[in-house]
């Protein structure tokens, strides 16, 4: 899988269940301790998470970092 299409996976999938929890980029930045704006550019494919930034945001979305994962290759 290229770099993009990895991007791309990621950030459809962010999105994708922040919505089914109902969680709003706002909550989901102040829970795991970024900017809102930060994730607005995660979900739009304009910036790459950091594999710290990847464990905080499943963690606050209720997922292990492995499940996480797994559901963004599933999108890919």
């Amino acid at each position: 899988m290229e770099d993009k299409q990895i991007i791309a996976a990621y950030s459809k999938t962010l999105k994708k269940l922040r919505i089914e929890k109902s969680i709003s980029q706002e909550k989901l930045a102040f829970k795991a301790g970024l900017h809102p704006t930060y994730i607005s550019l995660l979900e739009t494919g304009k910036r790459q998470p950091s594999l710290s930034v990847i464990f905080r945001i499943a963690k606050e979305l209720g997922y292990l970092p492995n499940e996480f994962v797994k559901k963004i290759e599933e999108a890919a």
